[in-house]
């Protein structure tokens, strides 16, 4: 299936796509002075499809904004200080919110929820209040309880529309995508793999068997690849001994889903990517929120595509995940009640 050739374009070809027939997008980052932050930003200063970029954090950003301000592309760039978050806000299509702490070695993405969740509920508010209409895709971790925690701040604004709410989970696709191409020799544009689910863990589900270049991955070597994928962040965490977590592999995935959701808005059929939302697919299992293949269009989730055919050992995935999700999904709600 599942992906339409566009949604797999690389922000390596954002060149090719003429910037007359892109939507003039106003895009705003949360924590634009971070580890994931300042790559996210460098990378949506090359979009044709942005038009002006607002770089926000409580420290850092108008250096950021600055520096990422001469590089020599069409879209204007401006550094907003702490106390101009509502600035930073006002008038803008795009949020995008990479803000919060990364994890450390030996921690789990539910031990960061403990800040995280404060720190999107706060900006999540601010959005609601500032900009209701703009399309607020969420990077934060843990993603899987902090969408709902923003869905619910957007639900008591009274401004909550699911479809302008996204968790970002591409880096899964971006992760699977590169070891499949590792391991079978291929060019990665060649394998494309969906990844279902959450994002975090073993919520995450590849979906190997929907891909010709994956099917030929099996036994040890398929359960190795099943949890490098479900647990490369992990693999990043500990390589970088404390230093950080996966920062310029999670703003390129971050940047590639903005330029497919950038070329959804502007119009342009048959733009999939998967992406964490709220979703019919598991609700009536107590699962509101997962992620599978999302058509992107103007008013952002355009359609939801359910899993489709998957192997007994992908049930089995799915079956876990669902587990895992209707727990994370209960945590972030329970910070809002």
């Amino acid at each position: 299936m599942m992906f339409a050739r566009s949604s797999v374009r690389t922000l390596t070809q954002a060149r090719q796509f003429s910037s007359s027939s892109a939507r003039q997008t106003k895009v705003t980052v949360l924590g634009a002075g971070g580890g994931i932050g300042q790559p996210l930003s460098l990378l949506l200063k090359l979009d044709p499809h942005v038009k002006q970029l607002n770089l926000y954090d409580i420290r850092g950003a108008p250096g950021v904004a600055a520096d990422v301000g001469h590089i020599d592309t069409g879209s204007e760039v401006q550094g907003f200080a702490a106390d101009k978050l509502d600035d930073a806000l006002e008038g803008v299509d795009v949020v995008i919110c990479p803000a919060g702490v990364p994890r450390k070695p030996g921690m789990s993405r539910d031990d960061l929820f403990a800040t995280n969740a404060s720190v999107l509920r706060d900006l999540a508010t601010a959005v609601a209040r500032v900009s209701p209409k703009a399309i607020f895709l969420i990077i934060t971790n843990p993603v899987n309880s902090v969408v709902p925690i923003a869905s619910r701040v957007f639900e008591k604004a009274g401004v909550y529309d699911p479809k302008r709410i996204f968790g970002v989970s591409a880096l899964d696709v971006v992760r699977a995508t590169r070891f499949v191409a590792a391991l079978t020799g291929k060019d990665p544009k060649d394998t494309p793999i969906t990844v279902v689910g959450g994002h975090s863990g073993e919520t995450i589900v590849p979906l190997f068997s929907q891909s010709p270049a994956a099917k030929t991955i099996t036994g040890e070597a398929y359960k190795n690849l099943v949890h490098r994928v479900q647990f490369g962040g992990d693999e990043v965490v500990q390589a970088k001994a404390g230093a950080g977590s996966a920062t310029l592999s999670m703003a390129y995935a971050g940047a590639k889903f903005a330029n497919a959701l950038f070329r959804g808005l502007a119009g342009e059929k048959g733009v999939i990517i998967p992406s964490y939302v709220k979703s019919p697919l598991y609700a009536s299992q107590g699962v509101e929120f997962f992620a599978s293949p999302i058509e992107l269009g103007p008013n952002g989730v355009e359609k939801i595509h359910p899993v489709g055919q998957i192997t007994e050992q992908e049930q089995e995935l799915l079956k876990v995940a669902l587990e895992g999700l209707k727990k994370n999904i209960q945590k972030g709600y329970a910070f809002v009640q």
